[in-house]
């Protein structure tokens, strides 16, 4: 691939309102990882959000008729044509949003295989971060792709709260999140993952993150 060619970070933002906290964290989350993808390798950095609520009514009729609409399709070959991806969603009844599930019921069962995804969620509470560990990782573990350690869980008084690049506030935990996409775009280890997760958790659990990805890429 040539050297020029352009590294593409797609963000997902399944936010109903506008404007929206989680289309504030997909934003966010884009542009720690442009900055530091620029900052350490020499290719241009193309960032593209997607906005699930300007296609909610094109993914209904797509879930009916299985022809996406022009919209659609090229939300679609974005996602799958990315080089990191991240998804973020508000919380619903305790899990993602029924409009994020239904974005990637379309996206083709391979389409992910391999990718590096950064998963974040928003919420009123601190109460449903555990919605990362319990439903979004599973879900992206199931497409193959290749769950990075740090998720962001942003609730409203994480907004307001003070942070910097000496404390473990929001602002850090998004550093620290574009920080590892853009380690994992470019091929680098990310520190702290001795292992990508999966449903079932099993003997490949001490697979260096590098090898994960070669190994997930070329099957």
């Amino acid at each position: 691939m040539p050297a020029t060619t352009p590294l593409k970070i797609v963000a997902v933002a399944a936010g109903l309102s506008s404007p929206s906290s989680t289309r504030l964290l997909a934003d966010r989350l884009a542009e720690a990882t442009r900055e530091r993808l620029a900052a350490e390798q020499d290719r241009p950095v193309e960032v593209q959000v997607v906005e699930l609520r300007d296609l909610a009514v094109d993914i209904a009729n797509h879930l009916v008729t299985g022809f996406p609409p022009a919209g659609l399709g090229k939300a679609i070959d974005a996602v799958s044509g990315a080089d990191g991806l991240i998804a973020v969603t508000p919380v619903f009844t305790a899990s993602y949003s029924g409009l994020f599930k239904s974005f990637f019921d379309l996206i083709d069962n391979t389409a992910l295989t391999g990718k590096p995804v950064v998963i974040a969620a928003t919420g009123g509470t601190p109460r449903h971060s555990l919605v990362l560990e319990h439903a979004m990782r599973p879900l992206f573990a199931y497409l193959r792709a290749v769950v990075l350690p740090t998720s962001v869980y942003a609730a409203s008084e994480d907004w307001g709260a003070p942070g910097d690049e000496y404390t473990e506030g929001l602002p850090a935990r998004i550093r620290r999140a574009g920080g590892e996409l853009a380690s994992a775009v470019t091929g680098r280890a990310v520190s702290g993952a001795s292992r990508a997760l999966t449903l079932d958790d099993g003997e490949d659990a001490v697979v260096p993150f590098a090898q994960q990805l070669a190994d997930l890429r070329i099957s």
